[in-house]
């Protein structure tokens, strides 16, 4: 088919290569097209989301990178409650990587849109929901192999603080929902503030998630199983479905273990899918307080 092709473009001439530059062109500009549209598709996803929830969007620098996030806050005499993203689209395929890994569905952000509490505040993590041209830190590696990088959690770590100090000596509340299960314990396990954490289908032991899906370990990536000793003193809940097979319940269970101590609790809920309707659930989970005590 090669040799075809060159001998084809051989006999077609100057006016051949001219047809064939100009159908690349335009073959480019209708995948950016339909790049471009599949963002705003996303965006406007998270805005349907975030507005009547009365969550306002902005964006915090950190670290380098320029992270989307979305808040409200109305009671500085409060806690606030920080919300952070799964991975979102990173692969399109077991060997393809997105070129945007802004979520088609932003789970994250429907559990904080889900949540009644005064002070309220959504991460998406790095290269989501940000145009790449004003975001040059983003590269593939930022949400495939490096998604859990030590610069990652510098950037992410940063934009919580800033998001933390806006209710000056409040508690600071971390959720993370898949991957950003992840990001919310390696946080937790740098800072001194957090006063509960919980998880929702969390990644939190991505030597083992990955192990079982048979895909290739992540060097550059930390693993927050083993920093579960150092937040073995913050009251936490991490839940699990039954019907998860992308981060199924026994990696909560491995990770509570390596935790030890009575203030962490696992809890399997039956009925949803990794990525399903979490949101549709939270505020009765909600109501399940991380505390020390007995642990179950």
């Amino acid at each position: 088919m090669a040799r075809l092709d060159r001998n084809g473009m051989g006999r077609m001439g100057r006016t051949g290569r001219a047809l064939r530059a100009r159908l690349c062109v335009a073959v480019m500009g209708l995948a950016s097209l339909l790049s471009g549209c599949a963002s705003l598709d996303r965006d406007a996803h998270a805005e349907s989301l975030a507005k009547p929830a009365g969550l306002q969007r902005e964006v915090l620098v950190a670290g380098g990178f320029r992270l989307t996030a979305f808040s409200r806050i109305t009671r500085a005499d409060k806690p606030v409650r920080i919300y952070i993203e799964g991975d979102g689209l990173a692969w399109i395929s077991r060997t393809e990587p997105s070129l945007d890994p802004t979520p088609v569905v932003a789970t994250g952000l429907a559990l904080a849109a889900a949540d009644p509490s005064p002070n309220v505040a959504y991460l998406a993590r790095p290269c989501q929901f940000t145009p790449m041209q004003d975001n040059p830190r983003c590269e593939v590696a930022y949400w495939t192999g490096k998604r859990f990088a030590p610069e990652v959690l510098d950037a992410m770590d940063g934009a919580i603080g800033q998001l933390a100090a806006r209710v000056p000596g409040q508690a600071l509340e971390l959720v993370g929902y898949s991957g950003g299960g992840a990001i919310a314990v390696l946080v937790a396990a740098r800072r001194h503030d957090v006063a509960t954490l919980r998880t929702v289908a969390g990644n939190l032991d991505v030597e083992y998630v990955n192990r079982w899906h048979r895909v290739s370990p992540m060097p550059a990536s930390r693993n927050p199983i083993d920093v579960a000793r150092q937040v073995a003193g913050i009251p936490q809940i991490h839940f699990s479905s039954a019907q998860d097979t992308v981060v199924p319940p026994e990696v909560a269970r491995r990770f509570a273990s390596a935790v030890g101590g009575t203030c962490v609790k696992t809890r399997v809920v039956s009925g949803v899918t990794h990525d399903g309707d979490w949101a549709q659930r939270w505020r009765d989970l909600l109501t399940q307080t991380p505390a020390c005590g007995d642990r179950q």
